[in-house]
Order: structure tokens, then C-alpha cells, then sequence
């Protein structure tokens, strides 16, 4: 039985939202799901149609969301949807929005020395067997510095500095590049790389996308299997109402 993903891209057209969606379709459409595209946010609107995905897949720089769609996002991962994406169209998304920085892990913060950094990522042994048999590897892109959710399980890292700026007064550190999260009964899959469709279409990084998002997907099942809406958000949900993100609204 395919599973149901939708894919929602937009905001700032550097990191080639529209072009990395078409890679995310094809590897999603390749693991047989289902794949609904779109470049508009209301596709986030729906609250009942999003709890009927297994995986939503956000795609989109900067910009601003309707509060209410966030909430609808939030209580479907909560009750089992996945949530999986990349670099800043997850993790740059709507920078006035801390409900949406808490679900998703962490938020962009700088990338010193722009695009064009040589850096490592290390593959990290965890408890975690979603990276195996993936090796370091280097790349040439932008390196995320970001805010980290000290909740995350890190599947890989990069080492800073790399290039000079006023946090290399600081010690080195190991920065976080891929982590997974729990949002109650949903699973939710960040990697920090992508920052063009070239850095996605890279082997190391394709692979860490696919595996992914079936990850991420999976939660579904095991929500299913529960028999039971975890949450609801906003209180229309058939379980526990949520109340900690009221100061954001």
C-alpha cells in the first residue's frame, strides 16, 4: 500500500526550492509513495487532510506562516506524521515563528564564510542505525551554524571554525548536520545540508534524505498501532490538548 507524502516548497529562490522538490519527489515516488507538490502555504490549511499524510516535506526559506497552519503541521506530527527536510527550507523557515523552531529541532543562525566552505561531516555512532554504512565525507557548500534543541539525537557533525569570525574566539566545536526528534507520536528528520540542488543531489546526501524520510514516515504506523490520537493542538484532537506553545500565538 503506498503511503502519502506532501511535498511544499517556496521562499528564497537561491537555495533552488522548486528544483530540489522535483529531487525529494523522485526519491520519495522511488520508495512508493504517493507525492503531492506544491508552492503555496495554504496547502498547510487543511488540518484533517494533513493528518492523513504519513510524511509532510517543508521546503521553504524564510518567509512567514499563518499561525494556524503551524498548529495544524504540529498536531499532525503529533499524532503520527512524519516531518523530514533540509538546510534552511526547514530549519530557516519562518524566523518569527518559535513553534515552528521547538517542532523541528533548531534554527539557522550563521554560515561563516558563505558558500564555497570545504568542511567534513562525521557520520556520529548512535543508537540510531539510520546512517549505516554511510562514511565521512567532505563538502563543498555553506555550513550551518545553528541553535540546537538539546533534545535531538545527532546522526552526523561538522567541526568549527573552518574559516576565521568572532566564534573562533570561542573553542572548537562539533555543530550538529543531521538529527532526528520526536513531536508526540511523530518523527521528525533534519539534515542541514542542501543548500543548492547540486549539494541534494550529491550520493552521501540523497542517501540521507531517503533514509529520511521512510524514517520519518514510519511514525504513522506505529501512531496507527496505537489506537489512539495522542494530541490535539488547538483542542479539536480526540486526545491530550497541548498548551505549551500558547505564549507564540
Amino acid at each position: 500500500m503506498k503511503k502519502n507524502a506532501l511535498i511544499v516548497w517556496g521562499g528564497w529562490d537561491g537555495h533552488e526550492p522548486e528544483q530540489i522538490s522535483q529531487i525529494f519527489k523522485g526519491i520519495l515516488e522511488e520508495e512508493n509513495f504517493n507525492v503531492e507538490v506544491s508552492n503555496s502555504l495554504d496547502s498547510y490549511a487543511n488540518a484533517e487532510k494533513l493528518k492523513s499524510l504519513d510524511l509532510i516535506v517543508p521546503h521553504w526559506t524564510m518567509g512567514e506562516i499563518e499561525k494556524k497552519y503551524v498548529l495544524n503541521i504540529s498536531e499532525a506530527v503529533m499524532n503520527g506524521v512524519g516531518l523530514a527536510g533540509c538546510h534552511g527550507g526547514m530549519c530557516d523557515s519562518f524566523r518569527n515563528n518559535v513553534d515552528w523552531q521547538f517542532m523541528t529541532g533548531g534554527n539557522w543562525v550563521a554560515h561563516p564564510g558563505n558558500d564555497g566552505v570545504e568542511y567534513m561531516v562525521n557520520i556520529k555512532h548512535s543508537t540510531s542505525p539510520l546512517l549505516e554504512g554511510l562514511s565521512d565525507f567532505k563538502v563543498l557548500s555553506e555550513q550551518y551554524y545553528l541553535h540546537v534543541d538539546p533534545a535531538v539525537e545527532v546522526l552526523a557533525t561538522t567541526r568549527f571554525p573552518v574559516v576565521d569570525g568572532p566564534h573562533a574566539a570561542n573553542k572548537a566545536v562539533d555543530m550538529p548536520v543531521v538529527w532526528t526528534k520526536r513531536w508526540g507520536q511523530g518523527h521528525v528528520f533534519y539534515n542541514s545540508l542542501g543548500h543548492k540542488a547540486n549539494i541534494v543531489a550529491m550520493p552521501e546526501v540523497t542517501f540521507m534524505m531517503r533514509r529520511g524520510f521512510l524514517w520519518a514516515a514510519g511514525g504513522k504506523k506505529r501512531a496507527n498501532d496505537l489506537l489512539v490520537s495522542a494530541f490535539g493542538a488547538s483542542g479539536n484532537g480526540n486526545g491530550r490538548i497541548y498548551t505549551g506553545m500558547g505564549d507564540s500565538q
